[in-house]
């Protein structure tokens, strides 16, 4: 979605519907009013882009366990089986600050053996940036056994390469200062636990977010 500066088309759209409203009806089980779509024209000039996805939202208070997100940006806990909640959403943030300051994505889930992604590929990428996932994670997931022995091992060992670190990775930014409170940042959201991510409240306090404000 994006935003406009030419709210014109809001007002053609409110003339339209004061002189030809369109179809309505009344839900008799609490009283709410659907109005039938009505087209709306395409602004001159188109502002900074909005992110917005409320199609699966749920409520966050609750635990959940059904696949979410893009596969990519896919937190641990999801693809292991894991009842997830906020704090899924915190680790597919800080993909997506990533991907938009470094330019390219953190994980890719490409397997070379299938040539697509698979979930496999995407854990191994995840043990090569931030090293094994802790047992008491790997206890939990429904699906743990698809990709981890009952050890701990992970059954796609070829898939590893040597850990390297978000410090290794990141090539953009310049100046020690900033670079390291980026780090921090990332930090806080891309952790292999759900319950030692930031909270989306601690994130919007953080040191990096204030310094670009």
């Amino acid at each position: 979605m994006f935003g406009i500066k030419d709210d014109s088309v809001f007002t053609d759209f409110e003339e339209n519907e004061l002189q030809r409203p369109v179809p309505r009806k009344e839900l008799n089980t609490d009283g709410r009013i659907i109005y039938a779509s009505q087209k709306l024209k395409i602004p001159k000039n188109v502002a900074a882009p909005v992110l917005c996805d409320f199609g699966s939202a749920v409520h966050g208070n609750q635990y959940h366990s059904v696949f979410i997100q893009p596969k990519i940006y896919r937190a641990p806990e999801v693809i292991l089986g894991v009842p997830w909640t906020y704090s899924a959403d915190i680790w597919n943030v800080g993909c997506m600050i990533w991907d938009i300051y470094e330019g390219g994505s953190l994980f890719t889930g490409e397997d070379p053996e299938f040539e697509r992604y698979r979930s496999r590929a995407h854990l191994a990428e995840m043990i090569n940036l931030l090293g094994p996932p802790p047992p008491s994670l790997l206890f939990q997931g429904q699906l743990t056994d698809k990709f981890f022995s009952k050890e701990g091992s992970f059954l796609a060992p070829d898939l590893l390469t040597d850990r390297v670190p978000l410090e290794e990775r990141e090539t953009t930014l310049d100046g020690k200062g900033e670079r390291e409170a980026f780090l921090r940042f990332m930090r806080k959201m891309l952790q292999w636990e759900p319950g030692k991510r930031s909270s989306a409240k601690e994130l919007a306090e953080d040191e990096w977010i204030h310094s670009h404000m």
